[in-house]
C-alpha cells in the first residue's frame, strides 16, 4: 500500500474540518476523492502533505508514519502536489518553472529525461520555454503545474482539482495526460468535483461530505443517484453533474 490514512482528524483553529478519514491508495493505482465545494477534499491533500497537522489519526506512506513530520520532509520521501489555482512563479520562465519540479534530483541525465517527457506530454510548453509563465493562458498554466510535478518524478502525486476552470478540450488533454501516466504505473491520489472524468481513469473512489467520507468503493459500483442523493438538492443536482 502506498499511502494509508486511519481515523484522521483535522482542525482549523475550532472548526472540526476532518472527522475519522479513512483511505487508502495502492501502488501504481489512481485513487478519485470526489465532493462539493467545502467538504475537506483540499483539507486532506494539505493533511497528508503536511501544510496542516492532524489532532488524532495515523498517514502512512511505503510503511512509514509521516503525520507529524515537516513539510519538506514529507515532499523529499517523494509525495508531491500539483496544487489547485496552479501556484505556478509567474516572474520565472516556463523551464525554470519546470527546472523547480526536479529541484532534489542531482542526476542530470534524468533532469533531461524528465524535460523530454514534460515535452511529449505539453508540446506547447516546450515552444513556450523562455516565456514568462505569467503571461501563459490559464489552460498552459495548468499544463505547466502539472509538468512541474512531473518533474520531481514522485512516487505519490496529489493533484488538486486538475480540470478546475479550464475549458472541455483543455480539460481532456489534461486527462489524456492523466491516462498516460497510469499507463506508466503512476500512483495518484485524484481530488476532483469532475465526476465523470476522474472515475474515467480511476478503479477506486471516496466520496466526501462535511469531513467525512460517506460513500467508497469500486468506480464500477457508483450511481449517479448515489451521488444526488448523498450530496445535493435542487438546482445544485443539475450544476454538479453538468460540471462533469
Amino acid at each position: 500500500m502506498s499511502l494509508l490514512i486511519e481515523n484522521v482528524h483535522t482542525f482549523y483553529g475550532l472548526v472540526h474540518a476532518l472527522t475519522g478519514v479513512s483511505l487508502k491508495v495502492p501502488q501504481h493505482g489512481i485513487v478519485a476523492l470526489l465532493g462539493g465545494n467545502g467538504s475537506g477534499k483540499t483539507t486532506i491533500i494539505n493533511t497528508i502533505n503536511g501544510f496542516i497537522q492532524p489532532k488524532e489519526g495515523i498517514i502512512e506512506f511505503n510503511g512509514k508514519r509521516i503525520d507529524g513530520l515537516p513539510v519538506d520532509k514529507i515532499a523529499g520521501m517523494g509525495i508531491t502536489q500539483v496544487p489547485q489555482g496552479r501556484e505556478i512563479f509567474p516572474e520565472m520562465t516556463v523551464r525554470e518553472n519546470l527546472e523547480l519540479g526536479a529541484y532534489v534530483t542531482k542526476d542530470k541525465a534524468l533532469i533531461k529525461d524528465s524535460f523530454e517527457k514534460v515535452y511529449t506530454y505539453f508540446p506547447r510548453l516546450k515552444q513556450r520555454h523562455s516565456q514568462m509563465a505569467g503571461s501563459l493562458s490559464g489552460g498552459e498554466q495548468q499544463m505547466l503545474a502539472l509538468g512541474r510535478g512531473i518533474m520531481a518524478r514522485p512516487l505519490l502525486m496529489l493533484m488538486d482539482e486538475p480540470s478546475a476552470g479550464l475549458a472541455p478540450m483543455l480539460v481532456s488533454k489534461i486527462y489524456d495526460v492523466i491516462k498516460e501516466m497510469k499507463k506508466e504505473g503512476n500512483t495518484i491520489l485524484l481530488v476532483e468535483q469532475n465526476i465523470h472524468m476522474a472515475l474515467a481513469i480511476s478503479e477506486y473512489y471516496y466520496l466526501l461530505k462535511n469531513g467525512k467520507i460517506v460513500l467508497e468503493g469500486s468506480v464500477g459500483t457508483l450511481l449517479a443517484e448515489q451521488v444526488k442523493e448523498t450530496f445535493f438538492s435542487g438546482a445544485e443536482i443539475d450544476n454538479f453533474m453538468e460540471a462533469g
